[in-house]
């Protein structure tokens, strides 16, 4: 008789499984209010940061998520923030003349080393890209010391040849290319400081984008950071340079071969930073489902997705003249914050195999501070982390065909993505080339590092192309996608109640479905042969 009973208890858990459907009204009403301005955009550092917190951790409570070891849903960080005063200065001579670039307008600056004041005189060398990459056999610093130096480099990756169309990707933008990872190498390589050369189509966004970031308080976790650390303006960059007896282009065209050496200019760097500084907590929460295996049960699948927003701004809204300061983030991330907590509803009805944790980071819009800080202390043993599926950004327009899993392409994650979306009757999106390095900017990104496999799921917003098979309207429907690009970090991503949150639910749905599709697979999932992460030891 055991062989029906196996049966039954196969089908039953198969039936179970299918009624573990996400729900629009929770998800709507988690969205609606995490999205208010009573909230006063999620900031970090600010009451409506904490007032999510607060938010959260009761709503992980009455789903019956469990708390962590310590009877909480918070896992501490301290993080430091710092904002440049307008005392600071940076003064360049070169060719005997001076240059003082304006902050805000030729050069954007701050201290991410914690330190109030921050003063040097140092010369200036050009390192290219700023890369050392040895699977690339690419060294931007051929054992040049750049300790007590300021070292300027340029954004994005080596560009692909006609002898190597593959090299760095090649459309792709890679790590590499990340202004995080120039700013993380100039650190490694003990520089003063580091500015980076902003064109638009190099960073993929305009110069307003780090003339605002530089121009608000900044936050990096506590421990050390660069004394010194911005962007340099191209126009300003080819005046410095000039004076410098050196022409911008002719060194940028030497930076995109592997014989580049680092060039010492013609030049000095005055440095004078003055910070106020502070020092504080914030939170990442976190709530478990036990799973049933005894043995599997040790492992776990992450669900992520940061709370945080850029908060309010009384003063740049005094400055600007425009009377809504908050950034409310109702898309940004108010909606992966609250689909995470719909599907936890339902994953506490219907436990996996493997532990699931649902996590909401802190910090994400400020360099994923809250999943670095996670994965550098985490609360599941990393080598027993099955993977980190992220939702940021989500689908505010309507039911989908298709469904993207950028990213998943690295790792048999897509095999399992793809019977996943087969089973729901979806197809999986097609691979574009990663144009402006999207799978390096969410919080997925830090668990990738660690050696987890990992991807952002389905984001038809990331993609901003509106490539997405809508069931409605299609082409309307991409329309009004590719307009959330004006609402992206503006005051107006703000939510509406004639939202059509289907798609919403259907990227949720196949999120915790993938979620059950590893967490009962008896195999953990595993990086591809050739993927640098799959190299991490975890």
């Amino acid at each position: 008789m055991r062989f029906p009973f196996v049966l039954a208890a196969s089908l039953f858990s198969t039936a179970a499984l299918a009624q573990a459907l996400v729900a629009e009204a929770p998800l709507r009403a988690h969205l609606s209010f995490l999205a208010d301005d009573l909230l006063e955009g999620r900031g970090t550092g600010q009451r409506g940061g904490d007032l999510a917190v607060r938010y959260l951790e009761t709503q992980a409570a009455v789903a019956g998520l469990q708390p962590l070891k310590d009877g909480t849903y918070r896992q501490a960080l301290t993080i430091v923030g710092s904002k440049a005063l307008p005392s600071s200065k940076v003064t360049f001579s070169a060719g005997g003349k001076t240059l003082s670039p304006a902050f805000g307008q030729d050069i954007v600056f701050g201290a991410a080393n914690g330190q109030q004041t921050v003063a040097f005189d140092a010369p200036v060398v050009f390192a290219g890209y700023g890369i050392r990459a040895p699977e690339e056999r690419w060294d931007d610093f051929k054992g040049v010391d750049l300790k007590g130096k300021l070292v300027i480099m340029m954004v994005n990756d080596p560009q692909p040849t006609a002898a190597e169309p593959n090299r760095f990707a090649g459309k792709s933008l890679t790590y590499y290319g990340r202004w995080v990872y120039k700013y993380e190498e100039a650190l490694r390589q003990g520089a003063a400081g580091v500015l980076l050369i902003h064109t638009t189509a190099s960073a993929s966004y305009p110069w307003s984008v780090p003339a605002n970031g530089f121009g608000h308080e900044r936050f990096n976790l506590a421990g050390a950071g660069n004394a010194v650390e911005g962007w340099l303006q191209e126009d300003m960059a080819r005046t410095l340079f000039q004076a410098a007896g050196q022409d911008l282009d002719a060194l940028r065209a030497q930076a995109e071969t592997r014989a580049f050496h680092p060039v010492a200019l013609n030049a000095t760097v005055k440095v004078a930073v003055n910070s106020q500084i502070r020092s504080i907590e914030q939170f990442n929460v976190a709530g478990i489902v036990p799973g049933t295996d005894p043995k599997l049960k040790d492992e776990a699948v992450i669900y992520s997705a940061h709370w945080d927003h850029l908060g309010k701004d009384d003063e740049g809204s005094s400055r600007s003249g425009q009377s809504d300061h908050i950034y409310n983030g109702a898309i940004d991330n108010a909606s992966g914050a609250a689909a995470l907590l719909a599907m936890a509803q339902v994953a506490v009805q219907q436990p996996a195999r493997r532990t699931q944790i649902f996590l909401w980071p802190a910090g994400e819009e400020t360099g994923m501070l809250g999943s670095t800080a996670y994965t550098r202390k985490p609360l599941w043993p990393l080598a027993k982390t099955a993977a980190d599926l992220n939702l940021d950004s989500m689908n505010f327009v309507g039911k989908t065909h298709d469904i993207g899993v950028a990213g998943a392409e690295r790792s048999s994650l897509y095999a399992s993505a793809a019977r996943v979306a087969k089973r729901m009757g979806l197809r999986l999106a097609p691979t574009i080339p990663d144009l402006s390095g999207a799978f390096y900017r969410a919080d997925h990104f830090a668990f990738a590092k660690a050696g987890v496999p990992a991807f952002n799921v389905g984001s038809a917003v990331f993609s901003g192309d509106g490539s997405f098979d809508f069931v409605r309207e299609p082409k309307a429907s991409g329309e009004r996608l590719v307009a959330f690009k004006k609402d992206y970090h503006q005051v107006s991503d703000e939510y509406h109640p004639s939202w059509d949150l289907s798609g919403m639910v259907q990227q949720a749905q196949f999120t915790l479905n993938l979620g059950y599709e590893v967490a009962n697979d008896k195999n953990l999932p595993t990086w591809n042969k050739d993927e640098a992460f799959g190299k991490v030891k975890r």
